[in-house]
């Protein structure tokens, strides 16, 4: 059994100025690389961590010297995102300190042309070993002298929890007399992660980390470690339990009372808090599910938003409709842009007037890799009448390349989502890096969203719009 094992959060150098600010203020002092001289650089932070949904919170012009200034207003230890062009780098505060960076230069030899944010690092002017960002190096440093050379295809998973574990013991002892309360966090659900990605067992995961334990709804860290353990989560309980599904308490009844009573049949989910928490991930994954009633969805988000006495959880159920908005049916398709095989940029708009039939794939979901085929099936009955658009997500734009080279009966326009500022297909269709698919109308409005995958019977869509090319008629006439 192939073992998954990676860190999927960005460790990032930075320093502290050894100074405070002024009450609950977080200023950023930085000075970036020539290249960047005359640039916007913005700073954004998290509205919540299930949508992640991104707030921009301040912005300056990078001077001719390199120099610009970032100011916040903050009342937690959270992680903000500095971004110049496409290039992300991620930062940890707490209020009341001045930090002092240096921002890179895109580096070449690390440049994945095309991926939609490339993370850098930020470079250390003056170190303190109890600072947040020290230490997360320092953690990260710990991780890979565990991690880096070891042999995974003779790695059993006994021999790897078993490293995990020294990994643990390693850390308890080095960081014994931390008291920064977010490391402490830090450190125990980057833990979690690796043991979930090392296939430790939902009991082992559950019991140590969420059963008993507090909801940490602003803790990066923490939540990365929910949406992964919780992700499916739904589904898999009811598939265990006779009577009611998932599907009938969602597309037909609709009534969050419902659904949230059968959940709590849950012995995990006896906590209110962590139960709604938990039907908000998992209805936010739905929204972009064709299994799912988009409108009874939405329906459930907005009974939270408006029942819940939890301000985060209020916050993204509002961000959850927020996109439900921007993605209803009849809504303007948001635009977007994406480069082909040859590198040239394709848009959204150069479809006009023309019925779109959108979707989304990764090289590493085989699910929506199966759609492909039946894709090209369409094209051969509908192609005159409908572009069909499939926009790669991948992170590495050579597996795209690869893709489209070892395919090349797949003659319709297959993209890759290089998102140049801000455009990113993947991100304006909230899609999760696996098959979504969307029908524009001729005037450029979403005709179904989501629409149904071509293996789902989306033919019968377009069978009602067109007749399709046979023997005998003429192409258009209906």
């Amino acid at each position: 059994m192939q073992t998954k094992l990676s860190k999927t959060h960005i460790l990032i150098f930075v320093c502290l100025f050894s100074f405070a600010a002024i009450s609950q203020n977080v200023k950023i002092k930085g000075k970036a690389h020539t290249s960047h001289i005359g640039k916007e650089i913005n700073l954004f932070s998290y509205s919540d961590l299930i949508t992640y949904t991104q707030t921009k919170e301040a912005t300056d012009t990078v001077d001719s010297n390199g120099y610009f200034e970032l100011n916040v207003q903050i009342d937690h230890t959270q992680p903000l995102i500095l971004k110049i062009d496409n290039l992300n780098a991620r930062l940890y505060v707490q209020p009341d300190f001045v930090y002092g960076i240096t921002y890179p230069k895109k580096d070449s030899l690390l440049d994945r042309r095309g991926e939609t944010e490339m993370p850098v690092q930020l470079n250390v002017i003056s170190a303190d070993t109890t600072e947040l960002n020290t230490l997360i190096i320092d953690f990260n440093d710990q991780y890979n002298r565990v991690f880096n050379y070891l042999n995974y295809e003779n790695l059993n998973r006994n021999r790897l929890h078993k490293k995990i574990d020294s990994l643990e013991f390693v850390c308890n002892l080095r960081y014994f007399k931390n008291k920064n309360p977010y490391f402490k966090s830090y450190l125990k659900y980057s833990l979690a992660e690796i043991n979930s990605n090392a296939t430790r067992g939902k009991n082992y995961l559950s019991n140590n980390y969420i059963a008993g334990k507090p909801v940490l709804h602003s803790h990066y860290e923490y939540m990365a470690f929910f949406n992964s353990y919780f992700k499916g989560y739904l589904n898999a309980f009811t598939s265990t339990k006779a009577g009611e599904n998932i599907y009938h308490l969602i597309n037909d009844v609709a009534k969050y009372e419902a659904l949230t009573a059968f959940v709590k049949t849950d012995p995990l989910l006896k906590n209110d808090t962590l139960r709604e928490l938990v039907i908000l991930r998992n209805l936010w994954d739905y929204f972009y599910s064709p299994q799912f009633n988009n409108a009874a969805v939405v329906a459930l988000v907005d009974q939270i938003s408006q029942s819940t006495t939890i301000s985060e959880h209020k916050q993204i159920a509002l961000n959850i409709l927020q996109y439900a908005n921007k993605l209803q049916q009849g809504s303007v398709a948001p635009a977007f842009s994406a480069i082909d095989k040859s590198g040239k940029t394709v848009s959204l708009s150069d479809y006009k007037g023309r019925y779109v039939y959108l979707n989304f794939f990764s090289t590493k979901s085989v699910n929506s890799l199966k759609e492909m085929p039946t894709i090209m099936d369409l094209v051969k009955k509908y192609g005159d009448k409908c572009i069909f658009v499939s926009i790669c997500t991948d992170d590495s734009i050579k597996n795209y390349k690869a893709y489209v080279k070892a395919n090349p009966k797949f003659t319709w326009p297959i993209l890759y989502d290089n998102g140049p500022k801000g455009l990113s297909a993947k991100d304006v269709y909230s899609t999760k890096g696996e098959a979504a698919f969307f029908f524009i109308n001729n005037y450029g409005n979403l005709m179904q969203s989501p629409a149904k995958s071509p293996t789902q019977g989306f033919e019968y869509k377009l069978k009602a719009l067109f007749k399709p090319k046979t023997k005998g008629n003429k192409i258009g006439i209906r």
